[in-house]
């Protein structure tokens, strides 16, 4: 089908079962953590799952070509962005698969099922909404910053949506840890994975990824940490595998 862009769009390719999504170079473009969060997603066969916060819905249109859900619905609160959105969905022939709800995911009880889905997602705005003036109108500060919505609110938001047993995966700062543990243990999602993303072997953590169940069981397992890049500055074979690339010969 043709797809109609507008000013400072493009399309970018997935490079994934031949998935694209659109991109203004204006607004904030999704990055790794969102396509290291959907690898994270080992989503059931046949599920029924949530996208809070969807953006240009890059996780939900990605996450069809690694997992065979049944429906998705991906709710961003931004006209425009959600806009973009439905029409990614469009150029992908997802349609059937993925619905865009341009709402406030803290009103999704309105619009969803409560208690029925099986996996929650959330790639939330890392940053707290009380550091230097920002623009609450800016989508790249909506994006980054808790202004249309906090940490509690994607938790509550997300227990609220999920089956017993459901999962909710997320992907956070390291520092904000302690509060996303007591948060999930308050809305009675049990943490029950989590894996550290670095920049390098030697370095510290800049992303965290989690998976929590309602009502699930304490028992909290640390996967291997993920590094990004070697000591000669490339990726490493995890981040080649995880992208579906080819690892380079040396």
């Amino acid at each position: 089908m043709d797809t109609v862009l507008k000013e400072d769009e493009r399309i970018e390719d997935l490079q994934c079962k031949g998935l694209k999504i659109i991109q203004n170079k204006k607004w904030f473009c999704f990055g790794m953590d969102a396509v290291l969060l959907t690898n994270y997603c080992d989503i059931k066969n046949n599920s029924k799952i949530v996208d809070l916060g969807t953006g240009t819905g890059i996780i939900p249109i990605l996450l069809s070509g690694k997992r065979n859900y049944l429906k998705a619905y991906a709710v961003e609160i931004q006209e425009e962005v959600a806009e973009m959105a439905k029409r990614s969905v469009a150029l992908n022939g997802l349609q059937e698969k993925i619905e865009v709800l341009n709402i406030d995911f803290k009103d999704a009880g309105k619009y969803l099922e409560p208690n029925s889905f099986d996996a929650v997602i959330s790639n939330p705005p890392y940053k707290l909404n009380n550091s230097g003036i920002v623009n609450p109108l800016d989508k790249k500060a909506i994006s980054r910053h808790e202004i249309a919505c906090t940490l509690e609110d994607v938790i509550s938001t997300a227990a609220m949506l999920l089956k017993q047993y459901g999962r909710f995966y997320m992907v956070h700062r390291p520092d904000r840890l302690a509060d996303i543990i007591c948060l999930l243990r308050k809305y009675r999602l049990e943490p029950k994975q989590i894996r550290f993303v670095h920049p390098k072997a030697a370095a510290k953590p800049n992303m965290v990824l989690i998976r929590a169940s309602k009502n699930g069981n304490p028992e909290l397992k640390f996967d291997p940490p993920l590094y990004i890049y070697s000591d000669d500055g490339r990726y490493t074979d995890d981040v080649y595998d995880i992208y579906g690339m080819e690892i380079p010969e040396e």
